[in-house]
């Protein structure tokens, strides 16, 4: 990459791996601001199961796109493309070091990469299959993406519907696959020399840093929190309402499982998700993986990269 174009560090990683330690750590140390690029922390009142930055935390170093939306207000990836960059922008024009810190990996690959021109969304075509998964039921759509386009079911799970709907509406319309898409465009709008790391504790760690963070969030008052945003009018038909840990505090709260249970399943499917963030980060070019309690050899590669 040409040394011209400013230059970011990205500190990606699973859930539950160290990243906002070791992403304040770095940014303290040099001289950066934080960006997170995490889905359902972008969102007000949703707090604790997001494992949002503590408001000490965001004392120690500025932190942008954290509470940019109401959960009920629509965010997509362009968005956050088009924010992130404003924000990288001006904290590079403070001469300030921009740390990208988060493990929604699709917002990362399109900062670094720029957005695949798709066609519109049709509401049309969307309606029509959801009521074939309605009337085949559960899971039809995301077997018939898989045939279809089994790179992009890939990245997703059956209970995706937005992404399943998505990719099954792209192909009806264009004949082409999402994942056909990406790869003609390769992520060609690169407008930064970026530094990407990602953090991969030892599995055991790694799990038992997962059954941790699930015991502190209800016992921190997730489910306070979920009734708290119920109260504000917010129902768990929304999007993040649907996100890991919402959902299964909203399950507790309509009595449709106990909450032994829920925290089992709350672990579960956490383990499952960062499993996935972690094969998705293994497909992205150019990472660098360390364990997060390598914190000094970080440093010597950030500021090799920032010195160079």
């Amino acid at each position: 990459m040409s040394s011209e174009k400013p230059k970011i560090v990205i500190i990606a990683g699973p859930t539950a791996s160290g990243k906002t330690t070791v992403g304040i750590a770095l940014a303290e140390k040099f001289g950066g601001e934080i960006v997170s690029a995490d889905s359902v922390q972008i969102y007000r009142f949703m707090d604790v199961g997001s494992a949002k930055p503590s408001i000490r935390e965001r004392t120690r170093t500025p932190h942008h796109l954290i509470d940019i939306r109401d959960p009920d207000e629509d965010f997509t990836a362009g968005d956050y493309v088009k924010e992130a960059r404003e924000a990288v922008t001006g904290i590079l024009q403070r001469g300030r070091v921009p740390f990208v810190v988060g493990g929604t990996g699709l917002y990362i690959r399109l900062l670094l990469g720029g957005i695949v021109e798709l066609p519109p969304a049709d509401l049309e075509t969307r309606q029509r299959l959801l009521r074939e998964e309605q009337d085949a039921g559960p899971g039809t759509l995301y077997q018939r993406l898989a045939s279809i386009d089994p790179e992009t079911a890939s990245r997703t799970t059956p209970q995706n519907l937005l992404r399943i709907l998505r990719g099954l509406e792209v192909f009806e319309a264009t004949g082409k696959t999402i994942s056909w898409f990406q790869k003609k465009h390769f992520f060609k709008d690169r407008p930064y020399s970026a530094l990407f790391i990602c953090l991969n504790p030892p599995r055991p760690i790694l799990y038992e840093r997962i059954d941790k963070r699930v015991d502190c969030m209800i016992k921190g008052g997730l489910c306070d929190e979920v009734s708290q945003l119920y109260a504000r009018g917010y129902t768990r038909k929304l999007k993040p309402l649907q996100s890991l840990g919402y959902r299964h505090a909203c399950q507790i709260l309509a009595g449709e499982t106990n909450p032994e249970e829920a925290i089992r399943l709350m672990k579960r499917d956490t383990r499952r998700y960062a499993k996935r963030q972690l094969t998705w980060f293994r497909s992205e070019p150019g990472v660098l993986w360390f364990d997060p309690e390598q914190i000094e050899g970080i440093g010597f590669v950030v500021a090799h990269f920032l010195g160079g």
